[in-house]
């Protein structure tokens, strides 16, 4: 069951807006996302917010351009997500812009897991560096950071997952959500806080003069990989994210990018100079996280950080294999896990917890991500990991926070989960295979206890009807423009519509000619084949369509009911 809710649209915000001179239907869809004036809309670069309150981002710079200054060897240690390619390619590239000797490291997930391990760093330790540097990890890497320290080796922590009980004791830590630190935007990305710690590094060199008599760096040619480290990790657009990926975009459809970036989307297929978010979230990004999902991320990393566009090309290619690769492996183990879910009513149930010995666990956060918006219930996929242990991904709804909820699972069972990390939707875990039915029974007693009957119904917010006159390309070209994400919603209408013709097509997605009033309208909802009514109720989003060559207007229904 969904619930199709309206967004309330304060009539005095709408009234501001327009009267600042914002076109009406965004105006409404503003307001209804609690924008209050035109500032909040400002995506110039002065609108950012500045380094200064981002606690430990001076002492990085400090320690950063002493390190340039002694010839010291740095070595970022990246993530293995797109987050994660994002920042080592923001950090190797402003800091060889700096002068900097600096490589980066991306260790095999499968083999030395997540974060600054003391494995990794004695994987680091023969390259001899002086300062290791961690982009989209480190947070929790408490062993790591003294192993580290063990060798002689300066640590700077750059990260934005929440913190454990202890921090590491690193040189210095980067992070928004570190205690006292007071930065407004507690929702950088790990490539957000990399290029704030690297503008804060060129501020440091400039006051000791390092860039007198020639050119200083240009730190906002790299905002392409900023934004798409940002979509793709799916934090929450607030204003300053949003400047972000603005002037990212910006960059992208002026055709002034990276040669990575540029090669991504010829793999992909997209038009670079109408680059949107959801290009960045659902074409660029997982052709990079293919790479660190069922190979090594460095090849993503060297994609980023390549200038020799044909070199660019071919990995780009080999990326866009992988991706129809994990695509492939991942529609097998969604077809295994919807046969294990028949005998259960997920009705019944506030969680879902799924194995399979055979399941891939580059794959299974993809996975756990599709059960739970089918299903709409907080999910855990676990593949085997170490052998007698199981590592799990989870993804989570709107009114439970994953990361809490395992928590609680760590202070109800001591030991029962061996090691933990997240954030509000999204989380990893490591357990013992033997220890997956008390898992199991415990994760569902608390997420019962801490979520709200209520949210287990899937609810589905829409900015109410379109009028008639809107269902243009102009209104879909207007639409696309603009920046939409996580927590900043793309614009989802809902109006009543007559079927005049439907069709399947491939056998799972339905094509429908709709009605409204004089108006006919072109249809597709995916992943669903059963019939429409003659009649129907859907909320969708207002699209662009191109098909040989010829552009017209789509309507992509989210969910459809008989009217």
């Amino acid at each position: 069951m969904t619930r199709i809710l309206p967004r309330p649209a304060p009539a005095r915000a709408v009234t501001r807006l327009i009267e600042a001179g914002t076109h009406p239907l965004l105006a409404r869809i503003y307001a209804a996302r609690g924008i209050q004036s035109r500032d909040e809309l400002d995506y110039s670069l002065k609108a950012m917010l500045p380094p200064a309150q981002l606690k430990g981002v001076r002492e990085a710079a400090q320690l950063l351009a002493d390190a340039i200054e002694a010839g010291a060897r740095m070595l970022i240690v990246a993530d293995y997500d797109c987050d994660g390619a994002t920042a080592c390619a923001v950090g190797i590239r402003a800091l060889r812009m700096f002068g900097a000797e600096v490589g980066y490291l991306v260790p095999n997930r499968f083999e030395y897991g997540y974060g600054l391990t003391p494995a990794i760093v004695e994987l680091a330790a023969p390259m001899a560096p002086d300062v290791l540097i961690t982009v989209d990890n480190g947070i929790a890497s408490v062993d790591g950071v003294a192993a580290a320290r063990e060798h002689g080796i300066a640590t700077v922590i750059t990260d934005h997952h929440l913190p454990g009980d202890e921090l590491p004791e690193a040189d210095v830590i980067v992070n928004p959500n570190q205690p006292g630190c007071e930065f407004p935007s507690k929702s950088l990305a790990g490539v957000g806080v990399m290029f704030y710690t690297m503008l804060a590094l060129r501020a440091e060199l400039r006051d000791r003069g390092a860039f007198e008599g020639k050119a200083e760096p240009n730190l906002a040619d790299l905002l392409d990989l900023v934004a798409l480290g940002t979509v793709a990790d799916v934090v929450k657009l607030d204003h300053n994210n949003r400047i972000l990926v603005a002037q990212g975009l910006q960059r992208i459809r002026a055709d002034r990018m990276q040669p990575g970036i540029r090669a991504l989307f010829a793999a992909a297929g997209r038009d670079a100079s109408r680059a949107t978010t959801f290009d960045m979230g659902f074409a660029l990004g997982p052709r990079l996280n293919a790479a660190g999902r069922l190979a090594d991320m460095s090849l993503g990393i060297e994609c980023l950080i390549t200038d020799d566009m044909g070199r660019a090309l071919n990995i780009a290619q080999e990326l866009d294999k992988l991706n129809r690769e994990r695509r492939a492996i991942e529609a097998e183990m969604q077809e295994g896990a919807m046969a294990n879910l028949d005998a259960i009513d997920p009705g019944a149930r506030s969680s879902l917890v799924l194995f399979e010995p055979d399941w891939h666990q580059g794959v299974i956060g993809i996975l756990a991500g599709r059960i739970k918006e089918k299903f709409h219930r907080p999910t855990i996929a676990f593949a085997r990991g170490n052998p007698g242990e199981l590592k799990g991904s989870g993804r989570s709804i709107p009114g439970l926070h994953l990361r809490d909820a395992l928590d609680l699972v760590t202070k109800q069972a001591p030991g029962l989960v061996l090691k933990f990390g997240g954030h509000a939707m999204a989380a990893g875990l490591t357990i013992r295979e033997d220890d997956l039915a008390q898992f199991e029974q415990l994760f569902e007693g608390i997420v019962t206890g801490l979520i709200d009957p209520a949210n287990l119904t899937r609810s589905l917010e829409t900015d109410g009807a379109l009028e008639d006159s809107l269902y243009n390309l102009e209104t879909a070209r207007l639409l696309e423009r603009e920046i939409w994400g996580q927590g900043f919603a793309a614009p989802i209408f809902d109006d009543t519509f007559r079927v005049e013709n439907q069709r399947v097509l491939k056998d799972k997605h339905l094509k429908l000619q709709l009605r409204k009033g004089s108006t006919r309208l072109e249809a597709i909802q995916f992943n669903r084949a059963d019939a429409a009514a003659p009649a129907i109720h859907a909320a969708f989003r207002l699209a662009v369509n191109e098909y040989n060559g010829v552009s017209s207007i789509q309507l992509m229904l989210e969910h459809f009911e008989a009217a």
